[in-house]
């Protein structure tokens, strides 16, 4: 470890902050080279898996310099979280998200300004706003973090336009550097982030994605239930299911229970007080495993992990690698494993041949969702409303796949924006002073009791929004929580306080004012290169379940520019590959050789064996057998060894 030490006008190390709010007295690799790089003002992207600790290297930054850090986030669930967790350790921060009323949103900026915040997450979209531009130049600025950078990316499989306007949001400020996150980034991806960003004294730090303790397989099996029990009777400890839809993720977890399974099943469906009862139970160990869909798991740090399934086959590399990436973080063996069917492999090749939705069919979805809201031409801009896919496909008749697909490319289009569900809790703040407060509560004696109780209850509620408890609320006044909720939009209409009572769906955000489908502009050019990406990794991911001849783990690694690494050892194609007992330098130099003869001419065994006179025979058939139940060898009709490309 390097002996730099940053001293602070009050001469507090990097290391005591990192020891008095982590309780860490060393960093993790990369992480020190990653925060140095930052206080030197440099434009930093940090690529490590995940797990990997991403957030300390601009928490501790942030948190060094003065001022405020302003962290861009896709995910609200994310954002939620690491405030929760920067306030447990008393740093304060606050984050804005769609859902949130524009009071709130006023209140949460003002407070960055002037309340000493040190954190400030927000989504990408928010930076485009008229007020977060006229109150971020109060602000003192310090760090901007942009985490999950690969969202800037059109060559990304997450890619969000207004990640676009972070380099714009950037030129309104006096010089500040960015440090640029993310666990999955290919090469092509990595050239665009530092491009759009702009970066200019630019530093990229990598750490290998390698997991060496994960063992990854891909299993064909048409029974996937009936594996499944076996698999989670072999392998001990904690395990996390993975489905695509939410009906699956029931059914599955109801015949795990009936086979004496702990199991429970989590979905963006369910009300915020089941995903979080289900969600703590698995944490803590009581419930052994969790089946969901991909809206679980983001933040979520369990270490012990130890076998992650994929009942279904993703979209792209990227989200399984991430996915399966959840297991065995505290550094013991664990398991991923992909079960694939026929039937997978054809939905596959139909996702790969029917690729994106059509321009008119984009159109379709966007006329449909402004008359689901009632929102005229040229009105709507910024506004948010809950959103559930399932009534509104059910009102217009119109297929969820290509529903969803279409919203992430009116996404992509600047558009709209979607979250998944998030539960935000009622808020509440008091907007007059204390003096007016009691004047009204002299002359009103029918809300004394609510108003004496809020104010003992709730600090700081003159200041900010607060998060506030109906049902705690009416126990407390000895009422119905149904009264409390009438006499606080009451209240509200008094002009009194500001009240926003909770949400527990997702949000769709208009980005901009609604436009006549008819004439709606494309960028065709960049239609058809998110084509070809989606194309691209679909057939990659097509291609890694398929091949049964490469290291699990070289064939992710190569995904993401890390050529030349060493075959894992623990997979199921080197687990095969193990029991011939060639080591590799062998079984890569018969494999060559092979190779170029059956580049001139198709050959016998025989003559493939006789070539290899260097070798002894038996590696040569060990290697030939290897190659051909991995179809890279087949025989033609001549019973002749030929290479399959």
């Amino acid at each position: 470890m390097s002996d730099v030490v940053y001293k602070s006008k009050c001469s507090v190390s990097v290391y005591e902050l990192l020891k008095k709010y982590w309780g860490f007295s060393e960093f993790r690799a990369l992480q020190e080279d990653i925060i140095t790089s930052v206080l030197e003002g440099n434009d930093t992207l940090a690529l490590m898996p995940t797990g990997g600790g991403k957030s300390l290297c601009f928490q501790i930054p942030g948190l060094y310099k003065e001022g405020i850090c302003i962290v861009v986030s896709p995910l609200i669930a994310l954002m939620k979280d690491q405030v929760a967790n920067l306030h447990k350790k008393n740093i304060k921060a606050i984050a804005v998200y769609s859902g949130m009323s524009s009071g709130e949103i006023d209140v949460a900026l003002d407070n960055c300004i002037y309340g000493r915040y040190k954190f400030l997450y927000c989504s990408p979209e928010r930076l485009t706003t008229e007020i977060f531009r006229v109150r971020s130049s109060k602000m003192n600025i310090n760090l901007i973090a942009v985490d999950e950078a690969h969202c800037i990316s059109q060559w990304g499989y997450d890619f969000r336009p207004p990640y676009l306007k972070i380099d714009e949001f950037r030129k309104t400020l006096p010089p500040v550097p960015v440090i640029a996150l993310t666990a999955t980034a290919t090469p092509a991806v990595m050239e665009d982030i530092i491009g759009k960003l702009e970066f200019t004294r630019k530093k990229v730090f990598r750490k290998s994605f390698e997991r060496k303790n994960l063992s990854y397989s891909v299993l064909f099996e048409e029974n996937k239930n009936d594996r499944l029990v076996k698999m989670l009777n072999k392998v001990k400890g904690s395990a996390i299911v993975y489905v695509r839809n939410r009906r699956k993720t029931k059914e599955i977890a109801e015949f795990l229970r009936k086979k004496n399974i702990a199991a429970d099943y989590y979905h963006a469906g369910l009300e915020y007080e089941q995903r979080s009862m289900r969600q703590e139970s698995w944490m803590k160990g009581n419930t052994r495993v969790i089946v969901c869909t991909n809206a679980f798991g983001m933040g979520i740090d369990k270490p012990d992990v130890r076998l992650v399934t994929h009942m279904d086959v993703p979209d792209d590399i990227e989200s399984y690698f991430q996915e399966a990436g959840r297991g065995g973080r505290d550094g013991n063996k664990s398991f991923g494993v992909l079960l694939y069917s026929n039937s997978d492999i054809i939905n596959l090749t139909d996702r790969l041949e029917h690729g994106l939705p059509t321009v008119e069919m984009l159109r379709t979805i966007y006329q449909a969702l402004a008359n689901y809201y009632q929102i005229a031409i040229g009105a709507g801009e910024n506004v948010s409303f809950d959103f559930e896919i399932s009534p509104f496909c059910k009102s217009y008749r119109i297929n969820p796949l290509e529903t969803l697909q279409s919203l992430k490319i009116l996404e992509q289009e600047g558009y709209i924006s979607v979250t998944d569900a998030v539960y935000i809790p009622s808020r509440l703040m008091i907007t007059v002073d204390k003096e007016t407060l009691y004047k009204f509560e002299v002359e009103n004696k029918k809300y004394e009791l609510l108003l004496r109780t809020l104010l003992r209850a709730y600090s700081g509620i003159f200041e900010e929004f607060i998060n506030i408890n109906e049902h705690e609320i009416a126990r407390f006044t000895e009422s119905k929580w149904e009264h409390v909720i009438t006499h606080l939009k009451e209240l509200q209409h008094f002009h009194l306080l500001q009240y926003q009572p909770t949400k527990n769906a997702p949000q769709l955000l208009f980005l901009q004012a609604r436009a006549d489908s008819h004439v709606m502009k494309f960028d065709y050019t960049a239609l058809k290169k998110r084509h070809n990406s989606h194309s691209f990794r679909l057939t990659a991911m097509k291609q890694y379940v398929t091949t049964a001849c490469k290291c699990r783990s070289q064939m992710l690694l190569s995904y993401f520019g890390e050529k030349g690494a060493p075959r894992c050892g623990i997979c199921d194609v080197c687990l095969k590959r193990n029991q011939f007992g060639l080591t590799d330098f062998e079984f890569e130099e018969i494999t060559l050789q092979i190779k170029k003869m059956l580049s001139l001419k198709p050959c016998t065994i025989q003559e493939l064996v006789n070539n290899n006179i260097k070798v002894k025979e038996q590696k040569t058939l060990k290697t030939i057998q290897w190659l051909l139940d991995n179809e890279q060898l087949n025989l033609n009709d001549q019973n002749e060894i030929i290479w399959n490309e």
